[in-house]
């Protein structure tokens, strides 16, 4: 395939093995061409075309969003374009600071050296997206991948084929397709681009399925970044602000309609405040998507779940639950036409019930009261490590007591999500939730190697050298005595 076609592939739903090939291959020569020649400028150059595009697409990108499952305008904005522009933004203010090699003081056994670490790019990377937040997901790495030099193929979802067509527009418009090209398709495809021995991949989904990515890593000795997800549990202490707790639950629960990896999970709220608290989220969400059934259908606010197949999935889980007795506090209607679940709030739930094991990921809720933190914090610590962990009270000292007793990506306190956001912050997860960081300078070295360089200028090293004779044995005894 000639460089000039290369740009068509976005536009592609079902690119051959050659295609691909060809398309890999390209991005690999050019990356050797442009070793030299990608310099601080020339990213800078990069980044500021891929803002000015993502600003003129704005329309065509919330309309894809809002056609691929119904999300709210102000949410792409907030949730899709801000995160990404942010990136940008950090990204050029910081990156001749991040890219400056760093000294390495020599220690005694080294003296008459001169060292620095050097981050260089890794070279052709793949980024595979997925449909929660689509273009966020994908531009965002996209930002890190190019701030450190390298080359890249976007893998977005098909599961949201209208975002996925504007990505790939963005990108063929903005970039030489031997630097940036977008490759559509199913999981067929994924695993076509997985077989290819790219240099660093960047997958955000599952766990189930990263630890296919990661076993398709190994066998060409990739390194990966691995957003994954989990249960992210919320726990509202007995001496928590209830009202401003359901505000931020209901919102970090309910946008995007749940399907969110940082959303609050299920939420731990202790026995004396549980009546109270469960009627303020139930306020809260009638407040924000309407009191009615017929509001919370009606209202532009509510996005959709993404397709059929996750919204039976949901659906199942409602339904275990309530044949095991849970009790519905809170909607649990649906409307299959529309892929519409109400916001759901769930109690009386037991540890049979699927909705304790499995990752919501869609607008369900359970809530679970207790007695003692400690018991808690053993359930916290029975599962595997969550990509986040939100706690709401005002006693300092609750908080303390189970960021100390549990690991997690990222606690939140006294909030939800919002940490995403923060471009100085690493975001990431924990064996099962993630392995490896984004955002800003995390992202940055993620898509870096770290380059040793060290030169000889007046070191006596040489002296350590063999035939080890009398004098060197002596040197070498003395060295392990003084410096050991």
């Amino acid at each position: 395939m000639k460089i000039a076609n290369l740009a068509e592939v976005g536009a592609t739903n079902a690119p051959t093995a050659d295609t691909i090939d060809s398309v890999f291959s390209a991005l690999q020569r050019a990356q050797l061409a442009r070793r030299a020649s990608f310099t601080l400028d020339v990213r800078i150059a990069q980044l500021n075309k891929l803002r000015d595009s993502l600003k003129r697409h704005e329309s065509n990108i919330i309309a894809a969003c809002a056609a691929d499952f119904k999300k709210p305008a102000p949410e792409v904005k907030l949730t899709e374009l801000l995160p990404v522009l942010q990136e940008i933004r950090h990204a050029k203010k910081h990156l001749r600071k991040w890219m400056r090699p760093k000294w390495a003081p020599a220690s005694i056994g080294v003296l008459g050296t001169k060292s620095h670490v050097r981050p260089e790019p890794k070279g052709v990377c793949l980024i595979i997206a997925p449909w929660n937040y689509p273009l966020n997901l994908a531009l965002g790495p996209l930002v890190s991948a190019l701030a450190a030099g390298n080359s890249v193929i976007i893998k977005p979802s098909e599961m949201t084929p209208h975002t996925s067509k504007v990505i790939a527009n963005i990108v063929a418009e903005t970039f030489p397709p031997d630097l940036v090209s977008v490759i559509e398709g199913d999981a067929a495809v994924s695993q076509k681009l997985l077989a290819l021995p790219f240099d660093h991949i960047f997958f955000t989904g599952s766990p189930a399925v990263g630890k296919v990515v990661m076993e398709a890593a190994a066998k060409n000795l990739c390194s990966v970044t691995l957003e994954l997800g989990g249960k992210s549990p919320t726990v509202v202490g007995p001496n928590a602000n209830i009202k401003k707790a359901a505000r931020n639950i209901v919102w970090g629960k309910f946008a995007n309609n749940g399907q969110t990896c940082i959303a609050p999970d299920h939420v731990f709220v202790h026995s004396n405040i549980a009546a109270q608290f469960n009627q303020a989220l139930q306020k809260e969400i009638g407040r924000v998507y309407g009191k009615t059934l017929e509001a919370q259908k009606s209202t532009a606010d509510y996005c959709r779940i993404v397709n059929r197949r996750h919204f039976q999935r949901i659906s199942n889980l409602i339904d275990d639950a309530k044949s095991k007795g849970a009790k519905i506090f809170e909607g649990g209607a649906i409307d299959t036409d529309q892929n519409f679940i109400a916001p759901t709030l769930i109690t009386n739930v037991s540890n049979d019930m699927d909705i304790t094991r499995e990752e919501l990921f869609g607008p369900i809720l359970p809530i679970i009261e207790y007695d003692d933190i400690d018991s808690v914090i053993e359930q916290i610590n029975d599962n595997p490590k969550p990509l986040a962990l939100y706690i709401f009270d005002e006693d300092k000292s609750f908080a303390k007591h189970i960021v100390e007793q549990t690991s997690s990506g990222a606690v939140g306190i006294n909030l939800t999500v919002v940490h995403f956001l923060h471009p100085n912050l690493p975001f990431g997860g924990v064996n099962h939730s993630g392995i490896g960081a984004a955002h800003g300078e995390y992202g940055f070295r993620s898509f870096s190697h770290d380059k040793v360089l060290m030169e000889d200028r007046h070191s006596l090293i040489h002296l350590l050298f063999p035939p080890y004779t009398g004098w060197v044995r002596q040197l070498i005894n003395a060295a392990v005595r003084i410096l050991g």
